[in-house]
C-alpha cells in the first residue's frame, strides 16, 4: 500500500486523537478503528503519536484518555512482535505512569492503562515486572492497580509469572496488614486467589514449564501466612464483595497449604465457608470455593473430614434443591458445583451419603425431594462403582417419590429411572415398578389450563412435556439397554388393554415392535409367548380385539393407528399360528393407505369396512370354531372397556356380529345376541345404532336365529310395565322402554339389509315390517328417538329391496304409505331451526325407496319434492344459534355444521334417486323446476345451496346419461340462462359452483350431439380454469371471465335454444344480486354480439322487453349494458330496431330516450342512423293540413308522425357523447337538415294521440313540442361540434326563442347566420351547399328559412374572403322571382347586404408562426448569449431546460458541440443549487448535452469535470435527483472512455434499482486509477471541493470517495495526490455537526498508511 508524508500521517492521526471522544457513538467506533488500521500499519509511528497525544494534553477528560490507551492496548496487542525495544520500554513507562498518576482509584482510566501493561506483559514479562515492582516496595502499600495488574498478569502470562510470584508474595505478606481499606483488602484477595490459580496451573502442567524444579511446598509457607490473615480477620468483613472474594481465594489457597495446616484449620473452614451462603447471595462462587476444600481435603486423606459431614451434607442439600433456571447461568454453575461436591463425599463416604439421600427422599417437600432426586441420579451416573452395593435400597427408596403429585418431582424421577435403566437396576426385583410408572406417564392426558394464566416458573413441567419426555424414555430403554429386552417382552403387552394406559397406546407399540422385530429376526426363543404361563397378560383374543379397535380409529390417542396395526402383524403366530399368512398379505396396504391419509382426508367408512373385512378373513383362515367362539365372548365382555368412547363401542359391536357370522355354535350366537341386547346401553344413539349393526351382520349367517332372538327379547320383561324389581328401582320408567324398542326397530332395518337376498323378500312384511309396526305405537309419535329409529329402518328395508329387486321383480305395495308417513314427519319439524337428524334421515330413506316399483305419480313426486327442497333450502345458515327450549340440549357449532352437512347431501341423494327413475331433459327440468327460484334468492346461504344441489345433479346426469337416439337436449338454454349469471355471485363458492354447472351442460350436450364418452371440446374444457380467475373478486376480472364462457356457451348453443337463452338473460338483468345482473348483461351482450345476426324477428319483441326491463334496473352499469344491448342489435339489424323505436308513442318516455341515445355509442352505427334520418326528413312530408272543425273554416298544420319521431330519436342519439365523431364529420349535412326542420316546425300542431283525447293545455305543450325538439337538436349539434363562441353569442341574444315563434323565426334565424359567420366561419362552405337544395323546396317555411340565412351572411366579409359570394348572390337572385313575398323580401334585403359585406376585394394576409422565425434564428447565426439569459439567477425554469433540449434537436451536430461545451460550463452551477427541481433539470439536459460528445478532449475533460458532480450526488436526499443522475451517467457513460466504467454505470445506474453506493464507489476509484491515472489529480481537487457541500449525504460520499482513493492507490500514482490539501479537508469534516460525515471522514483517515 502507499506510504504517505510523515507530516500527513501524523496531521491525520492527530485530528483521530482529537475526536476519539466523539459524542456520537458510532463516529467513537469508526475513529478506533481508523486508528488501529493505521496503528497496525506502523505501530511505533501511530504508538509514539499517541503517547505524546496523552503528555501534550495532561488535563484531557478521563473517557478521551481511555479510548487514547485503549487504541494503545489493542495495537499492542496484535503487534506485539514488531515494535521495537525502545518504543516497548516508553510505552511501559507511559502506562505505569498513567496508571498511578491519581492516588484515588479512577477504575475506567486506570484499568486502561493496566490492560496495557498486561499485554506487553505476555511478550515482555521481565521489563513489565522491572517497572512494576518498582512501584511494589515493602513496607509501602501499593497503587491499587499496580496489584490488580500483578493479578491480571498471572493469569494471562502463567509461566511468565510464576517464577516471581515467590518474591512477590514475600513483599506482600507485610502489606496484608497495612491494608485498612476494603478495596485494598479485596484486590489483595483476588491476587492471592489469581497467584494460587496460576501455582496450580504450572505445578499440573511441569513439563511444558520454564522452571520444573518449582514445587508446592517452596509456596506452603507465604500461603498459610496470607490465609491466616485472610481467614481469620477479613472474612469477618461487612462488606459481602470482599467477604465473597476471600472465601474465593481461601478455596484456591487451600491446595497450596501443607496438609498438616489444613488439616488442623479445616474444622474451622468448613464451617465457616458454609455460613457464607447464609450472607450472599452469588451461591456458585462459594460452592466452587468448597468444592475446592473439599478436593484438597480428599486428597491429602484428611481424617477431620468425616466430623464435617452433617452440617456439611445439611447445606449441599439445601443448595442442591434450589430452583435450577435454565435461562440464568449462574444457578445452573452453583447446581452442578454442589453435585461434583456430592460426588467426592460419595468416594469417600458412600454409606453415610447415600442413607442421607434416601432419607431426605421421604420427606414429601417437593424442593426436597427435587434436591434429593437430581443427587441420586448424579451419583448412579458417576459413582457407578459406589454405588454397586446399594442398588435394592435405591429400587426400595424411589417408590414414595413415584407415588409425588407434582409433575416436577415426576420429571426427576423419569431422570432417575432412566439412569437405573442404563445401570442395570431394572433387572433386578422391583423393576417392573419402574417401567409400570414410565408407561403411566406415557399415557397422561393433555394439561387443559387456560391461556391467561402464563406461568413464570421456569421449571414448570406441563403434561405434555413429561408425557414426551417418558416417550423418549421408553423408547430410549428399548433400543439402547439391551439386557433390558427381557424385561419389557411381553411384559409391556399388559399396558395395552387397560383403558387408563389407552393414551400409551403409541410409544408402548413401538417399543413392543422394536422389541419383536429384533427377537423374531434373532430367532430367540422368547419370542414366542406363552400366554397360560405369564401372569397379568391379557389373552390372545382380548389383545387383537384392543388392537383392532384402535386401528378403527387411527388418529385417536395420538395416532395409534398404524403402530396398532404394525404390532398385530409382529405378534401373529403368538395371536394364532394361522393368521401370518393373512397378515402378512393383508396388513401392509392398509398402513400405507393410512401413511397417504389425514384425520379429515380418510374415508372412515371404507376404512371401517376394510378392518371388518380383515377380520373375517382372519377368522375365516384360523379354522378354529373353539377359539372364534372364545373370541366372540371375549369380545362380548370387552365391551364395557369402551363406555365412555362410544364410536369404539359401536365399531366392537359390528366386530362381534361379523364373528358371530363366523360361529357355527347356534347357542353360543343365541346367548352373546342376548348377553348384547341385555347390556347395551340403550338411551344412547350411538350405541343403539352399533348395537343395530352388530345384529344385523350376524343375520347375514344366521337369520332365523337372529329373528327368533329379537322376537324373544321384543316379548321379554325389558318390555313389560307390571311392578317387577325394575319399576321399584326407577330403572326404566316410560322413556327407557321406547329407547329400547327403538333398538329393536333398529335392528330389524339393519337384518333385512344383511340378510341373504334369497331369503329376505318372504319375511319383509310378515316378519320384519309387521314387528316394527307393533313396536311403533302411534300414541308416542311424538318421541324423537323412535322416529329416527323408524325412518332409518324403513330407508335400509327399501335399500335391502332394491339389492334383491334386480334379481326377482317385487311390488313393494307399501311404498306409499311409508313415503306419505317420511313427508309427515318432515313437515311437523320447525321451519327454521335444524336441531335433528330427522331431515336427512326421511331423504335418504325416501331415496332408498324411489328406486322400488310402483313408481310415483305425477303429482307424489311433485309434493316430494316440494316438501323436501323447501324444507332444506329454507334453513337458516348453519352458523345460526337456534333458540333454546327447556327441554332439548343445544347442538355444539360443530355437529350442527355435520348436521348441516348431511342435511344437504341427503336433498341431494334425494334429487338424483328421483332423477334415475326419469333420466331425460323432461325429468331434470321436473326437479329443476323447484329449485330455480332459490339461485336467485337474497340470501346467501339459501344461492349456495340451490346450486350445489344443482350441480351435483347435473354431474350425476352427465354421468348416467346414455343417448339411445338422438334426443335434443331442449331446456339447455334455460338452465344455462339461469345458472350463467350466477358466475359473478357475490359468494366465491356459488361462483365456483355455476362455472361447474355449465361445463357439465355443455358436455351434457356434446354428449346428445351424439359426440363419445372421452370426446374433449377444447373450449368447453377451457371452462375449468376460469374457476381461479374468478376466485379474484375485482369486477374487471369477473366481466372478462364472464365473456370468455360466454364465447363457450355461444359455440356449442344450438340455433332453437338461443332464443330461451337470451329471454333468460333478460330476467336476469333484475336478479336479486347486483353482481348478476351486471354479469345477466355481460353474457347477453356478448351472446347477441357472437350470434345476434339471427334473430331478425325477434329485435322487436326484444325491445320490447328491455323497455320493460330498463323500468325496474337500478344498477347504473347494468342500465349502460341495456344501452349496449340495444347498440349490438343496431349494429345487426338496424333497420328493424329504428322502424322498432319510431313507432314508440310520443313523447318518448325516459327508457326509449335512453334506448337512442345507446346507439350514439358507435360512431357507425350513429353514421347510418344519421344519414337515414336525414335521408327520411328530406323525403317525409313535415306535416298536413287539416281543417281545423266542422264550423269554424281554416286549416291546421299537424305534424307527420314519422319525421317528428326521427328528430326526437336524432336529439337523444346526439345526446351521447360518443356520437361526436360523426356528428361533427356530418355536421354540414345535420346543421342543414336541422335548421329546415326547425324551419318546417314552427306553427305545426303535434300529430293527435289516439289514445287520449287532447285537452288544449297539453295541445299548446305538444305544440311547443315539434319546433324545440329541431331546436335543442340543432343546439346539442352545435355543442358537439364544439362551436362555444357560436352558442354564447345565440344565448345573449335569445336567438332560440326566437327561432321557435312564428313571428320572430326570421329574426331568429338571421342571428344563427351572423353566429356563424363571425365564429365559425371556415364551416360555411359545406353549409351553404347542404342548404342550397331547399330553396327549390315546396315547403315555403323551409325557404323562407333557408333564405333568411344567406342574406345574413352576405352581411359580412367572411363571404367573401371564403369567396362563396358568387353562389350567394346568384342564389339571391333566383330568389327575388319566387312566389312567397316573405321570401323575396329576404332576397332584396340580402343583395343590399352585399355591400355592407364586400366593398372591395381585399387580398388575405397570410399570418406566419412565430416558431419558424425562432427556428430560423437558431440554426443560422446563433448567439447564446439571449437564450442563456433564461438561466440568470433563481429565474431559471424547467421549460427553458427543457426548451434547450428541444431545440438541441434541430441544430447541426458538425458545428455544435463547442456550443455544447459553452452550455456545460455554464451550467454546472445549476447543479449545485438549493432548489431540487432546478438540479434535477439541470442534471437531465446534461445527460441529453452528452449525446453530442464526439470524443474531443476538451469533451471529455467537460464530462469528468461535470462526473464528480454527479457520483456525489447518487446520494442526493432528493430521490428525483438521484434517478437523474443515474440517467445522465447512464447517458454519458459511452463518452468517458473507459470501457470498465462504462459497463459499470449501464449496469448498476438503474432509476428502479437500488445501489450499494460504498461498493459501487469503491469499484470506481479503482478502474479510474487503473484507466486515467493522469486525471487523479483532477479528480481529488474535484472531490475535496464537495467537502464545503450543502448536503450532509454529499460531504459524507466526497470523504467515502477520498478514503477509497487512497485505500485502492499505489506507490507509483502517489505523486498525483496532494496529500496536504486531502488531510486538511479530512480533518476539517472530522468536526462536522453531521455524525454520518465525522464517521465517513475517520474512516476515510484510516486508508492513510
Amino acid at each position: 500500500t502507499a506510504t504517505m508524508d510523515d507530516t500527513d500521517v501524523e496531521q491525520v492521526t492527530l485530528a483521530l486523537l482529537d475526536a476519539a471522544n466523539d459524542k456520537d457513538s458510532e463516529v467513537q467506533d469508526q475513529v478506533r478503528k481508523s486508528m488501529l488500521t493505521l496503528g497496525k500499519q506502523q505501530p511505533d509511528r501511530v504508538l509514539a503519536m499517541c503517547q505524546d497525544y496523552l503528555l501534550k494534553h495532561p488535563k484531557l477528560v478521563v473517557s478521551h484518555r481511555v479510548v487514547v490507551l485503549q487504541t494503545i492496548e489493542l495495537i499492542v496487542g496484535c503487534r506485539i512482535e514488531e515494535i521495537s525495544a525502545p518504543r516497548i520500554k516508553s510505552i511501559i513507562s507511559l502506562a505505569s505512569e498513567e496508571m498511578t498518576r491519581s492516588k484515588d482509584v479512577v477504575p475506567d482510566w486506570q484499568q486502561a492503562a493496566s490492560n496495557i501493561l498486561v499485554a506487553v506483559g505476555n511478550k515482555h514479562i521481565n521489563d513489565i515486572m522491572e517497572e512494576i515492582l518498582s512501584k511494589f516496595q515493602p513496607g509501602v502499600l501499593p497503587h491499587f492497580f499496580v496489584v490488580q495488574t500483578l493479578a491480571n498478569l498471572s493469569d494471562s502470562n502463567v509461566y511468565g509469572m510464576v517464577p516471581f510470584l515467590n518474591a512477590i508474595l514475600g513483599t506482600m505478606l507485610p502489606m496484608l496488614a497495612m491494608a485498612k481499606q476494603d478495596n485494598m483488602k479485596w484486590v489483595f484477595s483476588s491476587a492471592l486467589c489469581h497467584f494460587s490459580d496460576s501455582i496450580l496451573e504450572y505445578l499440573a502442567n511441569l513439563d511444558k514449564a520454564p522452571d520444573p524444579t518449582v514445587r508446592k511446598d517452596t509456596f506452603s509457607g507465604e500461603i498459610y501466612a496470607a490465609f491466616d490473615i485472610l481467614f481469620n480477620n477479613w472474612l469477618q468483613s461487612r462488606e459481602p464483595k470482599l467477604r465473597l472474594t476471600v472465601g474465593e481465594a481461601v478455596g484456591s489457597m487451600c491446595h497450596l497449604m501443607a496438609s498438616d495446616k489444613l488439616e488442623e484449620q479445616l474444622p474451622r473452614i468448613i464451617p465457616t465457608i458454609v455460613s457464607l451462603y447464609k450472607k450472599n447471595t452469588e451461591h456458585y462462587v462459594i460452592s466452587k470455593s468448597l468444592c475446592q476444600v473439599l478436593e484438597a481435603s480428599v486428597n491429602m486423606g484428611s481424617r477431620v473430614l468425616e466430623t464435617q459431614l452433617d452440617g456439611l451434607l445439611l447445606t449441599l442439600h439445601q443448595q442442591v434443591s434450589a430452583p435450577v433456571d435454565y435461562s440464568d447461568p449462574p444457578t445452573v454453575k452453583n447446581h452442578n458445583e454442589v453435585l461434583r461436591c456430592f460426588s467426592l463425599l460419595a468416594n469417600s463416604f458412600p454409606d453415610r451419603l447415600v442413607m442421607y439421600v434416601l432419607q431426605r427422599l421421604e420427606n414429601s417437600n417437593e424442593r426436597s425431594r427435587m434436591g434429593s432426586l437430581a443427587v441420586l441420579r448424579h451419583l448412579i451416573n458417576s459413582s457407578s462403582s459406589t454405588m454397586e452395593s446399594k442398588k435394592l435400597l435405591i429400587l426400595a427408596s424411589i417408590r414414595q417419590p413415584m407415588a409425588d403429585h407434582s409433575n416436577k418431582v415426576k420429571k426427576r424421577v423419569v431422570q432417575v429411572i432412566s439412569a437405573m435403566a442404563h445401570h442395570g437396576y431394572l433387572e433386578l426385583e422391583g423393576g417392573e415398578l419402574l417401567v409400570r410408572f414410565i408407561v403411566q406417564n406415557c399415557a397422561l392426558h393433555d394439561t387443559y389450563q387456560s391461556h391467561q394464566r402464563a406461568t413464570s416458573d421456569p421449571e414448570e413441567v406441563t403434561n405434555e412435556a413429561l408425557r414426551t419426555m417418558c416417550d423418549s424414555t421408553l423408547h430410549l430403554l428399548t433400543t439402547t439397554v439391551g439386557r433390558l429386552a427381557d424385561v419389557l417382552w411381553p411384559k409391556l403387552l399388559y399396558y395395552l388393554t387397560p383403558s387408563q394406559f389407552s393414551n400409551a397406546t403409541t410409544p408402548l407399540c413401538k417399543s413392543l415392535i422394536v422389541l419383536g422385530n429384533k427377537k423374531k429376526s434373532n430367532q430367540e426363543p422368547s419370542f414366542k409367548i406363552d400366554f397360560t404361563q405369564e401372569v397379568n397378560l391379557p389373552s390372545p383374543q382380548t389383545l387383537m380385539i384392543r388392537l383392532l379397535v384402535n386401528a378403527a380409529f387411527p388418529f385417536n390417542s395420538r395416532g395409534h393407528g398404524p403402530p396398532s396395526l404394525s404390532l398385530l402383524q409382529i405378534l401373529s403366530i403368538n395371536i394364532h399360528p394361522k393368521t401370518e399368512t393373512v397378515w402378512e398379505k393383508e396388513i401392509p396396504p392398509l398402513l400405507s393407505l393410512l401413511e397417504e391419509s389425514t384425520a379429515e382426508s380418510l374415508d372412515k367408512k371404507k376404512w371401517d369396512e376394510k378392518l371388518l373385512e380383515l377380520l373375517s378373513q382372519t377368522l375365516t383362515s384360523i379354522e378354529d370354531d373353539k377359539w372364534v367362539c372364545q373370541f366372540a365372548a371375549e369380545a362380548t365382555r370387552y365391551l364395557s372397556t369402551y363406555n365412555n368412547a362410544l364410536e369404539e363401542k359401536s365399531f366392537l359391536y359390528r366386530c362381534i356380529g361379523v364373528t358371530l357370522q363366523q360361529c357355527f355354535n347356534k347357542e353360543v350366537v343365541k346367548k352373546q345376541l342376548q348377553e348384547v341386547l341385555l347390556a347395551a346401553r340403550h338411551n344412547d344413539a350411538i350405541e343403539r345404532e352399533g348395537v343395530a349393526m352388530g345384529v344385523g351382520l350376524c343375520a347375514n349367517s344366521h337369520l332365523e336365529g337372529t329373528l327368533a332372538k329379537l322376537d324373544e327379547f321384543g316379548k321379554s320383561d325389558a318390555f313389560k310395565k307390571s311392578p317387577s324389581i325394575f319399576n321399584l328401582l326407577k330403572e326404566r320408567n316410560e322413556v327407557e322402554v321406547e329407547k329400547v324398542k327403538s333398538t329393536l326397530i333398529l335392528c330389524y332395518g339393519h337384518v333385512a339389509l344383511n340378510a341373504p337376498p334369497e331369503k329376505i323378500l318372504s319375511r319383509i312384511d310378515q316378519d320384519i315390517l309387521r314387528c316394527i309396526s307393533k313396536h311403533f305405537n302411534t300414541k308416542v309419535r311424538s318421541d324423537l328417538t323412535m322416529k329416527l329409529s323408524l325412518i332409518q329402518s324403513v330407508g335400509l328395508i327399501a335399500k335391502a329391496i332394491s339389492r334383491c329387486v334386480k334379481k326377482q321383480g317385487y311390488i313393494f305395495s307399501r311404498k306409499q304409505e311409508l313415503i306419505t308417513v317420511m313427508l309427515d314427519f318432515m313437515k311437523s319439524e320447525p321451519s327454521d331451526s335444524l336441531k335433528t337428524p330427522v331431515r336427512p334421515l326421511v331423504m335418504t330413506t325416501c331415496a332408498n325407496l324411489m328406486s322400488l316399483d310402483p313408481p310415483l305419480s305425477e303429482n307424489e313426486s311433485f309434493d316430494l319434492l316440494k316438501v323436501c327442497v323447501n324444507g332444506v333450502l329454507s334453513l337458516p345458515p348453519d352458523t345460526h344459534t337456534p333458540e333454546k327450549t327447556k327441554d332439548e340440549e343445544i347442538l355444539d357449532p360443530k355437529q350442527r355444521k355435520v348436521l348441516y352437512r348431511d342435511t344437504l347431501a341427503a336433498l341431494q341423494e334425494l334429487l338424483r334417486s328421483i332423477l334415475a327413475r326419469d333420466p331425460s331433459p323432461d325429468g331434470l327440468q321436473g326437479i329443476f323446476k323447484h329449485i330455480e327460484s332459490w339461485l336467485g334468492s337474497v340470501h346467501d346461504h339459501e344461492r349456495e345451496r340451490a346450486i350445489t344441489a344443482t350441480s351435483n345433479l347435473l354431474t350425476y346426469y352427465l354421468e348416467s346419461l346414455t343417448v339411445k337416439c338422438m334426443v335434443s337436449f331442449h331446456n339447455l338454454g334455460a338452465l344455462l340462462g339461469r345458472l350463467s349469471p350466477r358466475c359473478s355471485d357475490p359468494l366465491p363458492a356459488v361462483r365456483a359452483a355455476a362455472v361447474d354447472c355449465l361445463y357439465t351442460l355443455l358436455s351434457i350436450q356434446l354428449r346428445y350431439e351424439g359426440f363419445s364418452l372421452d370426446y374433449r371440446d377444447e373450449g368447453v374444457e377451457g371452462l375449468l380454469p376460469l374457476k381461479e380467475a374468478l376466485e379474484n373478486p375485482d369486477h374487471s376480472v369477473l366481466y372478462k371471465t364472464c365473456s370468455d364462457l360466454t364465447k363457450v356457451m355461444s359455440k356449442r348453443l344450438p340455433q332453437q335454444q338461443l332464443t330461451t337463452l337470451v329471454f333468460m338473460l333478460f330476467e336476469g338483468l333484475v336478479d336479486s344480486q347486483a353482481n348478476c345482473c351486471r354479469a345477466s348483461s355481460v353474457i347477453l351482450n356478448t351472446l347477441l354480439k357472437n350470434r345476434g345476426a339471427g334473430l331478425q324477428e325477434l329485435v322487436p319483441e326484444m325491445l320490447e322487453v328491455l323497455h320493460v326491463r330498463l323500468q325496474s334496473i337500478t344498477e347504473e352499469q347494468v342500465r349502460v349494458a341495456v344501452g349496449q344491448t340495444v347498440l349490438i342489435l343496431a349494429s345487426q339489424h338496424l333497420q328493424t330496431v329504428i322502424n322498432t323505436l319510431v313507432n314508440q308513442p310520443l313523447p318518448y318516455d325516459s327508457w326509449t330516450s335512453e334506448m337512442w341515445m345507446a346507439m350514439g355509442a358507435d360512431p357507425i352505427v350513429a353514421n347510418q342512423i344519421m344519414e337515414m334520418v336525414m335521408e327520411k326528413l328530406v323525403i317525409t312530408a313535415p306535416y298536413v293540413d287539416k281543417k281545423e272543425s266542422m264550423m269554424r273554416g281554416g286549416m291546421t298544420k299537424v305534424a307527420t308522425n314519422q319525421p317528428l319521431a326521427m328528430t326526437c330519436g336524432l336529439k337523444e342519439l346526439l345526446l351521447n357523447g360518443q356520437a361526436q365523431e360523426p356528428a361533427v364529420s356530418l355536421f354540414p349535412q345535420l346543421f342543414s337538415c336541422l335548421t329546415v326542420r326547425l324551419g318546417a316546425s314552427v306553427g305545426v300542431m303535434p300529430p293527435k294521440d289516439n289514445n287520449h283525447k287532447h285537452s288544449g293545455s297539453l295541445h299548446v305543450a305538444g305544440y311547443i313540442l315539434c319546433c324545440r325538439v329541431a331546436a335543442e337538436a340543432l343546439r346539442i349539434l352545435l355543442a358537439r361540434a364544439q362551436l362555444d363562441e357560436v352558442m354564447k353569442r345565440l344565448d345573449e341574444d335569445d336567438a332560440w326563442d326566437a327561432m321557435k315563434e312564428l313571428n320572430t323565426h326570421v329574426t331568429g334565424v338571421t342571428l344563427l347566420a351572423r353566429a356563424m359567420a363571425k365564429h365559425a366561419g371556415p364551416r360555411l362552405p359545406a353549409i351553404v351547399e347542404s342548404l342550397c337544395p331547399s330553396l327549390n323546396n315546396i315547403y315555403e317555411c323551409q325557404r323562407i328559412t333557408v333564405t333568411a340565412f344567406f342574406s345574413e351572411l352576405l352581411n359580412h366579409h367572411v363571404a367573401t374572403e371564403l369567396m362563396l359570394i358568387d353562389v350567394l348572390m346568384n342564389n339571391m337572385m333566383e330568389r327575388i322571382s319566387d312566389p312567397c313575398c316573405t321570401v323575396r323580401m329576404l332576397a332584396v334585403r340580402g343583395l343590399g347586404n352585399i355591400a355592407v359585406g364586400s366593398p372591395e376585394k381585399v387580398k388575405a394576409a397570410c399570418s406566419h408562426d412565430s416558431l419558424v422565425e425562432v427556428m430560423f434564428c437558431f440554426t443560422s447565426d446563433w448567439k447564446p448569449t439571449g437564450y442563456l439569459r433564461f438561466f440568470s439567477g433563481k429565474l431559471i425554469t424547467l421549460e427553458a431546460m427543457s426548451g434547450l433540449s428541444k431545440v438541441l434537436l434541430h441544430l447541426d451536430k458538425n458545428n455544435v458541440h463547442l456550443l455544447v461545451v459553452y452550455i456545460f460550463m455554464k451550467i454546472r452551477p445549476f447543479l449545485e443549487s438549493d432548489n431540487d427541481d432546478i438540479r434535477c433539470a439541470s442534471i437531465l439536459l446534461m445527460g441529453n448535452l452528452s449525446k453530442f460528445g464526439s470524443g474531443e478532449q476538451v469533451f471529455k475533460d467537460q464530462i469528468h469535470n461535470v462526473l464528480v458532480s454527479l457520483l456525489l450526488h447518487l446520494v442526493d436526499p432528493n430521490a428525483q435527483v438521484v434517478k437523474a443522475c443515474k440517467y445522465a451517467m447512464r447517458v454519458c457513460a459511452p463518452v468517458v472512455g473507459s470501457e470498465q466504467i462504462t459497463a459499470m454505470f449501464q449496469n448498476h445506474l438503474h432509476e428502479d434499482k437500488s445501489l450499494h453506493y460504498g461498493e459501487f464507489i469503491n469499484d470506481l476509484t479503482k478502474y479510474l486509477i487503473q484507466d486515467f491515472p493522469g486525471m487523479l489529480n483532477f479528480y481529488h481537487i474535484s472531490v475535496i471541493q464537495f467537502f464545503k457541500s450543502n448536503w450532509a449525504e454529499v460531504r459524507a460520499a466526497a470523504a467515502m470517495f477520498i478514503g477509497f482513493l487512497l485505500g485502492n492507490i499505489q506507490q507509483e500514482h502517489l505523486s498525483h495526490l496532494n496529500m496536504g490539501t486531502i488531510s486538511k479537508g479530512l480533518v476539517v469534516l472530522l468536526q462536522d455537526p453531521d455524525p454520518v460525515v465525522r464517521a465517513k471522514a475517520a474512516e476515510a483517515m484510516g486508508h492513510f498508511h
